[in-house]
């Protein structure tokens, strides 16, 4: 098994949004070179400052680096970045690893799995959860597919990002997992928004509220973290709306496959895309509050 210790630490990032650009200054921090490359350079500038180095294009970061990591919005474009015939399939060398970080289909990483097989390459699913937060705090829960001894291989990049690191099984179950994460969050953000709506109906005091109910039975993550910002009409995004309804469609999708009924994620869903109609698409998640707010 090839560590980490007897390769040259060069990690390619594509894609530096808002949790790449945070993920990618991590992996310099703890003494990784890093190649960077992202559709708008300027979004590059920060970890550019901080000594990333600038490719081109997807395929040059690729020909350049023993990992390459890539966070980008949507299938299509980890499909774009890893097959196109300068993209990184085509362009990494043999014997290098492929974490493909976006939250993608299930079927889509089997598909890059195999291609890197038979080209010699290494290849892991390794969604994330955690948002803009756990991205920054390198506290974010990293859920991996793959062969086993490719996630030890890769465990110490991912000890740079995360604190709670868990390999899920082969090619695809990292992302069938992140599906089981967007699905508990859907309806759970529906949750948070009506109790919030409820509180300033009833003349309460939110931010009270919000203290006596986040350490209870009634706590989550969405309302520790997503619900203060709700409360502050802070609707910046730590995740935007418009790749929550990708996520969920996703999820509706694969739910289908296997023959199962999921009706409050189709809710959340129809709710979402009405937020999205109303012009929030690039809005954070808890601007779903906004619904309640225009009723």
């Amino acid at each position: 098994m090839m560590s980490i210790e007897a390769k040259t630490k060069t990690v390619a990032f594509v894609g530096t949004g808002v949790m790449g650009s945070s993920m990618a200054g991590h992996l310099l921090r703890v003494g990784f070179e890093v190649v960077v490359y992202t559709r708008s350079k300027e979004k590059a500038e920060g970890l550019l400052a901080l000594g990333a180095r600038w490719a081109n294009s997807a395929g040059e970061a690729a020909r350049q680096a023993d990992f390459i990591l890539t966070m980008v919005g949507y299938p299509k474009d980890v499909e774009e970045v890893y097959f196109r015939e300068d993209g990184i399939l085509a362009q990494a060398q043999e014997g290098t690893y492929v974490i493909d970080m976006t939250t993608s289909t299930p079927t889509l990483a089997k598909q890059i799995y195999q291609e890197a097989k038979a080209r010699n390459i290494h290849s892991l699913d390794a969604p994330v959860s955690g948002g803009d937060i756990g991205a920054r705090e390198a506290r974010l829960t990293i859920m991996v597919g793959g062969a086993k001894e490719d996630y030890e291989a890769c465990l110490p990049i991912f000890q740079a990002l995360g604190a709670n690191i868990i390999h899920q099984g082969d090619a695809g179950a990292g992302q069938h997992t992140k599906m089981c994460n967007q699905i508990a969050i859907a309806t759970n953000m529906i949750g948070v928004c009506e109790a919030l709506a409820y509180a300033e109906a009833a003349g309460l005091n939110p931010e009270d509220v919000l203290k006596s109910i986040s350490s209870g039975a009634a706590g989550s993550w969405s309302l520790s973290n997503l619900a203060p910002r709700i409360i502050a009409d802070n609707f910046e995004p730590g995740f935007f709306v418009k790749h929550f309804i990708k996520d969920m469609e996703i999820a509706l999708d694969e739910a289908e496959r296997m023959s199962l009924n999921v009706p409050g994620l189709a809710l959340a869903k129809d709710m979402y895309v009405k937020l999205s109609e109303n012009g929030e698409e690039n809005s954070g998640t808890q601007a779903l509050y906004k619904l309640w707010k225009k009723q």
